[in-house]
């Protein structure tokens, strides 16, 4: 077997880029965490870039009877029938008066695309895992549920959405998102 001395960078725990192979290279980018931002009034949010499947206009959607609030109706994208959730109704702060400003960047959430309402796009960021924050928990106030994580670039606080939880809703003992089969109630057939 060859034996292979460290040079003195890598010893010092710094990488030399001449030295560098796949698992150093992999490991000075593993911690970094892509996101695209947005607004919703004053605030701004973010979702991870690896589940946003595009960005599109608003346009009209075809609302649905007996749905939560904060989902506003469906939208036919290409053949998929994709939910639309007003984030600003899930967060507590009321409907969104959507114009044609608004914007819908549609997610994979498990094995669904849902599309979430937001006032626009403002940038894709990248930052350190290190620096995402936790989210205080002064109250059982299920907003906060809804977040992963703060996080704080060109000094303006960003809220990671935690895109799970966004959509579970509380049905006695399990959690479904809305407009799932499995927690719709049957209809009584004569």
């Amino acid at each position: 077997m060859n034996q292979t001395t460290a040079s003195p960078n890598a010893v010092a725990g710094q990488l030399n880029p001449n030295e560098w192979n796949g698992a150093g290279a992999a490991r000075s980018t593993a911690t970094q965490i892509q996101f695209i931002s947005f607004a919703i009034g004053d605030d701004q949010y973010g979702v991870d870039i690896m589940a946003v499947r595009e960005i599109k206009g608003w346009s009209d959607i075809t609302h649905l009877p007996k749905q939560p609030e904060y989902v506003r109706g469906v939208l036919n994208l290409r053949g998929a029938i994709v939910p639309i959730v007003d984030l600003r109704c899930r967060f507590g702060q009321g409907l969104t008066e959507t114009t044609p400003l608004h914007i819908v960047i549609i997610v994979q959430i498990g094995g669904r695309q849902v599309g979430l309402i937001g006032d626009r796009v403002l940038d894709i960021v990248s930052v350190d895992a290190t620096q995402i924050q936790p989210v205080p928990r002064t109250a059982q106030g299920e907003t906060t549920d809804f977040l992963s994580g703060l996080v704080t670039h060109d000094n303006t606080m960003i809220a990671l959405i935690d895109l799970p939880n966004l959509l579970s809703v509380q049905n006695g003992d399990t959690d479904r998102p809305p407009g799932d089969a499995k927690s719709a109630s049957p209809v009584p057939r004569n």
